[in-house]
């Protein structure tokens, strides 16, 4: 490996606390001038208030950073997949982008 490639390499740690992840199955997105705000929140049956699980903060070029990553992995998997279906029947807040 050449030290071009070795640069661009990141060595990334993950805390085993972290490593499961957290679910969410809707995200709310807000913006200021400087910053781009990103909570998760899991909504589960019977709960009358969800609550935000994480919330990420980003600057404008690191969320659209984010949007490009996610079109070109949605496009792999979609690849290999078959195109993800939207449902929009029985939802009672909007999904991203419809809000």
């Amino acid at each position: 490996m050449d030290n071009n490639q070795n640069n661009n390499q990141l060595n990334i740690e993950i805390a085993p606390e972290m490593a499961g992840g957290i679910y969410s199955n809707l995200a709310v997105i807000t913006h200021s001038q400087s910053e781009f705000i990103v909570d998760f929140v899991q909504m589960m049956p019977g709960i009358p208030k969800p609550k935000v699980a994480s919330r990420i903060v980003m600057t404008p070029e690191h969320a659209k950073r984010l949007l490009m990553a996610l079109r070109d992995n949605i496009s792999k998997y979609e690849s290999e997949n078959g195109e993800i279906k939207i449902r929009k029947q029985g939802m009672t807040i909007a999904p991203l982008g419809e809000a």
